[in-house]
């Protein structure tokens, strides 16, 4: 992936921004007196799709419209939000939208979808087998299969930094979940299109760790299970052009536990009054679990989503 100039953010922006407004970024009193540091949330459980990943998809329909004029549709493979993500951004370019998931997935992430105008098709143990269904309909029905990971989802996507960033261009590090990596490709794209010296910092799921092991190793590792709540972060296999990324551009990657995660969805309650989704609140256990290397430091937190159904959440808050 090329990298990205100021101009190419900017642009992409505009794009997002005739679909939904800038997000906000906030710093916390609460999370600065529990924590010892500057905390700033990066809100983006308050998008359309209560996800980060509604730019990637708005970015992403203006490409395709443009390269592949007669395409008539697309399929992509997803856990909730990339998939909220196509099917608003399709619709609002007049593209029918077939999305595939795990079954068992989240009831009220498939609701959503289809709500945004998405065919949802359940197929598979897990995100990697319902990949592999899509790329199997994407060919029997010509359409455009959305990978999981694209420099155009990733241009989108790097909105959301450049606006913390220009809020506060003095953080020492960003905090940010790792599924299939256009969220921290984005951060460290936005990052060094400004020249920022801040480091970023990738986290995932105990129970998820293939982008952690990979990072370790230096080579892609694949893990035989993803078995998290954190939806967002359920991923065997690092996507290989993420990587390359993120193994170059991040500091470290960091591994939270379920209780971790549970603990940061509930400390975003207590302190701020939002809901976070476990993906969404993994960024904040990281930062909890380093709050000693980060005393007396600026730090941002990139609350991905807030897409969690109510048992769920009801189970994590009890």
């Amino acid at each position: 992936m090329h990298a990205f100039t100021r101009d190419d953010i900017e642009n992409a922006a505009r794009q997002v921004y005739q679909v939904m407004p800038a997000t906000a970024q906030y710093r916390w009193p609460l999370l600065a007196e529990r924590l010892g540091c500057t905390v700033w949330v990066k809100h983006e459980n308050h998008t359309p799709t209560g996800a980060f990943k509604v730019r990637g998809g708005i970015t992403f329909m203006h490409w395709l419209r443009r390269e592949h004029p007669a395409v008539k549709g697309i399929v992509s493979a997803t856990r909730g939000n990339h998939g909220q993500s196509l099917a608003l951004a399709a619709r609002a370019v007049g593209l029918k939208a077939s999305i595939v998931v795990p079954q068992g997935n989240s009831l009220e992430k498939n609701n959503a979808m289809r709500g945004f105008g998405g065919e949802v098709v359940e197929y598979g143990r897990d995100f990697d087998e319902a990949r592999e269904e899509a790329a199997r309909l994407a060919q029997e029905h010509d359409l455009f299969l959305v990978p999981p990971f694209h420099v155009e989802l990733v241009k989108g996507v790097a909105t959301y930094a450049l606006e913390l960033f220009d809020a506060a261009p003095d953080l020492d590090t960003v905090y940010v979940p790792i599924g299939c990596g256009s969220g921290i490709c984005g951060v460290i794209a936005a990052r060094d299109a400004l020249g920022l010296n801040t480091e970023v910092v990738g986290v995932v799921s105990t129970e998820a760790a293939a982008a952690k092991l990979s990072f370790d190793a230096n080579t892609i590792c694949e893990t035989a299970s993803a078995n998290t709540f954190a939806d967002g972060l359920a991923v065997r296999k690092p996507i290989a052009q993420a990587f390359d990324i993120y193994k170059e551009g991040a500091a470290r990657i960091v591994s939270v536990s379920e209780g971790e995660i549970a603990e940061a969805m509930r400390v975003y309650y207590t302190d701020t009054h939002n809901l976070a989704e476990g993906a969404g609140a993994s960024a904040l256990a990281a930062l909890m679990q380093e709050r000693g290397r980060m005393e007396g430091k600026k730090v941002g937190v990139i609350l991905s989503g807030g897409n969690i159904d109510r048992s769920v959440y009801a189970k994590v808050i009890g």
